[in-house]
């Protein structure tokens, strides 16, 4: 085991090195960006200060040098200075990040919380109606645009009721009131009544997939000889599902739920553009669209580093939960 997780660790960090250099290759060598000209800077400075621009972002530099600097950049999460802003990256990332991970995280949470649960159920069910309206609903909701069913939310909540009642019941957009809240358990829970309108309408929308998901799996795994002779051992349907079916299910439930965990750092665009919720997606697509590489790079790299931590955690744990696979890794 040991041997296996020191190989993950050595391949893990060469596959980051390469994901690293690609985007120097692709940032400053095909496409490179001058921010002392690309409409960073009003054009009509000084020479000199364009010189300072250069030097301050190491533009001056040559390109071994520029790529050291990069790779040391991106290893040590300095990320380097904004075009932008002339900020470093990793300050302005911060707090977005805590702002996505916020939304997101409690999404994913949340989502897991629904919709395995479901899937169990329409799998104990199989071919009733429980199973029917279950994962129709799932597959409906889950076919069905996201911003569609968060559109929908928002003339709900912000609009009818408001016409119906006088009130608005719900805040529609924001991470929290203007001015916040100077109490922080008030705060905190100004934040999470921001939270429920985003986190429910992604919820609705992705609960189908875990559930069908779920179900396909655990209908699999009851099919098994095991399933059988724990049912003639006279255990309760109970037990049989929960110790026996779902226990085997596990491995490939924790792979799509470690695989999931990255996709809350590169944020929901959509979403944080529909709620005002100020987060990386938003931040990214500027980015891009500015030519301001290092904040683009950086937030690749990050889902990169977590993508690859996932898939290390995802083959550690199958050998936590199947014992057959810690005999592979034995051999």
């Amino acid at each position: 085991m040991r041997e296996y997780l020191i190989k993950r660790i050595i391949f893990s960090l060469i596959t980051l090195l390469i994901i690293a250099s690609l985007q120097f290759v692709i940032f400053q060598v095909v496409a490179p960006v001058d921010p002392t000209t690309k409409g960073m800077m009003d054009p009509g400075w000084d020479i000199d200060i364009k010189d300072r621009l250069t030097r301050l972002y190491g533009l001056d530099q040559p390109l071994h040098i520029r790529y050291l600097k990069y790779l040391q950049n991106m290893f040590t999460w300095n990320f380097g200075l904004s075009f932008d802003t002339r900020k470093p990256v990793a300050d302005e990332m911060s707090w977005r990040l805590v702002n996505t991970v916020l939304l997101l995280g409690t999404t994913l949470v949340c989502t897991i919380m629904v919709g395995i649960p479901i899937g169990i159920l329409a799998a104990s069910r199989r071919g009733k109606k429980t199973d029917v309206f279950a994962i129709g609903a799932g597959m409906f909701t889950w076919g069905v645009p996201t911003f569609f069913i968060q559109i929908l939310f928002l003339l709900f909540f912000s609009y009818y009721l408001y016409i119906w009642l006088g009130v608005r019941i719900m805040p529609t957009s924001g991470l929290h009131t203007i001015p916040p809240p100077e109490s922080p358990f008030v705060f905190i829970a100004d934040v999470a009544w921001h939270l429920i309108l985003p986190v429910a309408s992604l919820v609705l929308s992705g609960f189908g997939s875990w559930a069908l998901y779920t179900r396909n799996i655990m209908l699999d795994a009851l099919t098994q000889d095991y399933i059988l002779t724990a049912r003639a051992k006279g255990l309760s349907e109970r037990t049989v599902l929960y110790r026996h079916a779902f226990r085997s299910s596990l491995p490939p439930i924790v792979t799509i739920v470690t695989l999931a965990v990255p996709g809350i750092v590169t944020g929901a665009l959509i979403t944080e553009f529909l709620f005002s919720w100020p987060g990386i997606g938003g931040w990214y697509i500027d980015a891009l669209y500015q030519g301001d590489y290092p904040v683009v790079q950086a937030v690749v790299f990050i889902y990169a580093v977590l993508m690859i931590i996932a898939n290390v955690l995802a083959d550690l744990l199958y050998g936590v939960l199947d014992p057959r696979i810690r005999v592979g890794y034995r051999r």
